[in-house]
């Protein structure tokens, strides 16, 4: 037989791209080297010699794949048989009826990871056989498994220093979060040191006035006639309009001493430290004090709608859950002040009819205490969830959105980037062992407020109730 049935024998070099998590077999060096059935054996055997690093030879019958032998399998047959010189004069067809084993065919778009998977699953004896790569021309090409066991190892051994990389910054990010955490309890406390002096002496201040005033009025009924001096220092302070406006003036101190005293209150909540293990917290206060700290953000443009059941006190870690909440609110008024902006500005493109369509923004925090209906009586203790559900009528996610952000919630899309979203899911779920749940539109028909006829996005918080 000739030697044209044997293709050019050349080594793939790969695209000399650097390994990654999500590096392809089309990246790791690939052997070329394909011959007829119908070729000698002793030729194929002359080129293994030849090229020394070659792990096989694919078949090929009138072109088509048909199969392929590696070097030791071919060299233990040829050793092993006691008839050598009759193998190597026969064609290799002949030969591969005795060496055929069964051949692992891969895509060369298949990741490294996967491959290196199924090429461990292989029985003991197939381990060290190489693997037939077919590539997109439908071309086939050998991979070395020590090849790609090499570059398995090292992509895991990347993944590991990403993953100790950013688990170093979240530490780093953590202790920078403790410390402010500590630095604004610690300005809160100084700010409610002389908001408390304000409000304890504002109670005593409103009855000296209270008195003084009463005093003026019994002097104003013992002296019917006032002297020339007396009526000119009344005119000159407006008694009349200030004896209205003053007891006004203390219950506005005492409205804004108030306001900030909560604000004061709220911002040392969302501070708080958490320690080794949970504690006992009210979830309604909670919400409330994250309501109070995003108020400058909504104005009058999104209204805050509150539907709160009977909770018992919840066992958790109060400050990280607080983050959670801050995110979840953070991300739903961001949604609807960007649909305010919106809607005023095609406000002036439309009729006065199209101007009422628009509902406004809103905002419902609902929480409620309830068992699935599939747990079982034994099952009904254990299974009762706490269900804090924050949704809003702005915009729905679209399809391609919410896969995203499911997807940030898997540990290779947080070794990638860290969202508020994925961040909330480990808290509710690694921490908390609850669950985070997100719907569109579509699906947020079991919310029992008939307030919001147009909900965008609903998430739902279900923590386990002990």
């Amino acid at each position: 037989m000739s030697k044209k049935f044997i293709s050019y024998t050349y080594l793939s070099e790969g695209d000399h791209q650097d390994l990654s998590i999500d590096s392809t077999l089309a990246t790791l060096p690939l052997y070329s080297f394909a011959t007829d059935v119908n070729c000698l054996s002793a030729e194929v055997v002359e080129i293994l010699e030849k090229h020394s690093n070659l792990p096989g030879v694919i078949l090929l019958d009138q072109g088509k794949f048909a199969g392929m032998i590696s070097r030791l399998r071919l060299l233990e047959t040829l050793v092993l048989s006691n008839q050598q010189d009759l193998f190597l004069q026969k064609p290799l067809q002949f030969l591969y009826n005795y060496a055929r084993t069964e051949v692992l065919i891969l895509s060369e778009t298949t990741p490294i990871l996967a491959a290196a998977q199924m090429a461990l699953r292989r029985s003991s004896e197939l381990l060290g056989e190489p693997i037939v790569v077919q590539s997109k021309t439908k071309t086939y090409q050998l991979l070395d498994v020590h090849e790609l066991n090499i570059a398995h190892w090292q992509i895991r051994g990347i993944e590991t220093q990403v993953r100790y990389e950013r688990t170093q910054v979240q530490l780093i990010q953590s202790e920078k979060m403790a410390n402010l955490g500590r630095l604004v309890d610690g300005v809160a406390h100084e700010i409610l040191d002389p908001v408390g002096f304000i409000w304890g002496n504002l109670s005593h201040i409103s009855n000296y006035t209270e008195n003084l005033l009463e005093l003026i009025s019994a002097y104003e009924k013992m002296l019917p006639k006032e002297t020339e001096e007396i009526d000119e220092l009344k005119e000159d302070i407006e008694f009349d309009f200030l004896k209205q406006d003053l007891p006004r003036a203390i219950k506005s101190v005492k409205s804004g001493a108030e306001r900030l005293k909560k604000l004061v209150s709220s911002l040392q909540n969302f501070c708080y430290i958490d320690e080794v293990y949970p504690k006992p917290a009210d979830l309604h206060a909670m919400l409330d004090s994250i309501v109070l700290l995003l108020k400058s953000r909504l104005k009058s443009e999104i209204e805050i709608v509150k539907i709160y059941g009977d909770l018992p006190p919840i066992s958790c870690f109060a400050g990280q859950l607080n983050q959670v909440f801050m995110n979840i609110l953070s991300n739903a008024v961001n949604n609807l002040l960007n649909q305010a902006a919106y809607q005023e500005f095609t406000t002036e493109f439309r009729n006065d009819r199209q101007r009422g369509m628009f509902d406004k923004p809103c905002i419902v925090i609902q929480t409620k205490v309830y068992s699935p209906e599939s747990a079982s009586n034994s099952e009904s203790l254990s299974s009762r969830w706490v269900s804090i559900i924050i949704s809003d009528n702005g915009p729905c996610l679209s399809a391609s959105a919410l896969k995203q952000i499911l997807d940030s919630f898997s540990v290779e899309k947080r070794a990638e980037k860290e969202t508020s979203l994925a961040v909330s899911y480990r808290i509710i779920t690694a921490k908390h062992g609850g669950k985070l749940l997100i719907r569109s539109a579509e699906s947020a028909n079991n919310l029992s407020s008939e307030l919001i006829s147009n909900m965008g996005t609903e998430f739902e918080i279900l923590l386990p109730l002990v």
